[in-house]
């Protein structure tokens, strides 16, 4: 009786969440229902990182100071999960619609260099450089619930649901875990992986690597096929980082001040969206549609460009010191939408109900 109580409760509860956001009702004032997370690394050392926060109406605020390296963000259901690197924390803060609620809660990584992460089903896993392995932390127990040793240096990371893809970005190698088993297979990529994307079933790298002295960048990339591994090292000239992102049915890489083409041969096109200095450009996301550049000089530029795929800059923001990474947060999809795909279906259903059933507190 409990369940077919539990489950049609459920049902109605996500009827209303759906009806919710197909048919608002306006009460004459305009009211932010979503917005984009910013990660300011901030100045090494100084501890000056913060969070820029951008409503849909292009309003830019900013946290307090937060830690030295805010490295990357995450949104999960109403949280926003954030790692610092240089402080060596997990920081998670609750989501509104009037922004972030301060002053959070931190978590330590015991001095492990946190980096970059991935959600998948209520665990973060994340890398960390100085330990170089990733670490498991449950988003329900806020506990760190074991450690997966990966190569030197882990860098990005990316899921499908069932395996992880980790960016050894200190060897040549990628490495592929099966989230059940935590079984590792590594696969040689080439100097320097860095960013990762799934696109159809190939995993893509972006690589820089430098010369032994630190005054010569060199970019690449590659690609994982199964077993079958593709290769293109483009040479020097690189910006540091290089972004790797998925559109329509091809893949980009951050390249000459913008995003180019790659095609079967990882060759890279001409740069066809955005147009900046290449030594500007940190980190390139799609959002919306949109591709969102993060823009610094290292000093006084520390902007947002927002360009469409038409390759028009359509918005601009000035946020905090060296820009790195974005979230995103929408009221309608981030409330009820428990596994975090960016979907309300059945699997969230089946999630709150196994919560509900072993009272655990989800809401």
């Amino acid at each position: 009786m409990k369940k077919y109580m539990c489950f049609s409760l459920t049902i109605i509860f996500l009827s209303l969440i759906w009806i919710g956001c197909s048919n608002t009702v306006s009460s004459g004032e305009d009211e932010n229902t979503s917005w984009v997370f910013v990660a300011n690394e901030g100045n090494y050392g100084a501890s000056d990182g913060s969070i820029s926060m951008i409503d849909e109406f292009g309003n830019v605020s900013e946290t307090e100071p937060i830690g030295d390296v805010v490295q990357s963000l995450e949104v999960y259901n109403n949280k926003l999960i954030v790692l610092v690197n240089n402080s060596h924390k997990i920081k998670i803060y609750a989501i509104t619609t009037e922004g972030l609620s301060m002053p959070g809660i931190e978590i330590s990584t015991e001095g492990s260099g946190p980096r970059e992460m991935v959600v998948v089903n209520g665990k973060v896993y994340f890398t960390n450089w100085i330990t170089s392995d990733v670490k498991v932390f449950n988003l329900f127990t806020y506990n760190i619930e074991t450690s997966i040793p990966v190569g030197s240096l882990p860098e990005g990371i990316i899921s499908d649901g069932t395996k992880l893809w980790v960016a050894n970005s200190g060897e040549d190698t990628v490495s592929e875990i099966d989230i059940t088993s935590l079984s590792e297979t590594r696969h040689i990529v080439g100097s320097g992986p860095q960013n990762l994307v799934k696109h159809n079933s190939d995993v893509y790298v972006s690589r820089t690597y430098y010369s032994d002295d630190w005054t010569i960048t060199y970019h690449g990339a590659s690609r994982i096929v199964g077993t079958e591994i593709t290769i293109n090292n483009y040479g020097s000239g690189g910006a540091c980082g290089g972004s790797v992102l998925s559109h329509q049915s091809d893949v980009y890489r951050s390249f000459d001040g913008g995003l180019a083409r790659m095609d079967t041969e990882l060759n890279l096109e001409e740069r066809t969206i955005g147009s900046y200095n290449q030594s500007h450009i940190y980190h390139v996301e799609k959002i919306n549609g949109n591709f969102w550049f993060a823009i610094t000089d290292w000093d006084d530029l520390n902007e947002v460009r927002v360009v469409d795929s038409n390759g028009n800059e359509v918005a601009s923001y000035e946020v905090g010191a060296l820009p790195g990474d974005f979230a995103v947060w929408d009221s309608c999809v981030n409330n009820g939408d428990i596994n975090a795909d960016g979907i309300l279906n059945v699997i969230d259903i089946v999630q709150i109900v196994d919560a509900i059933l072993s009272d655990d507190d989800y809401f």
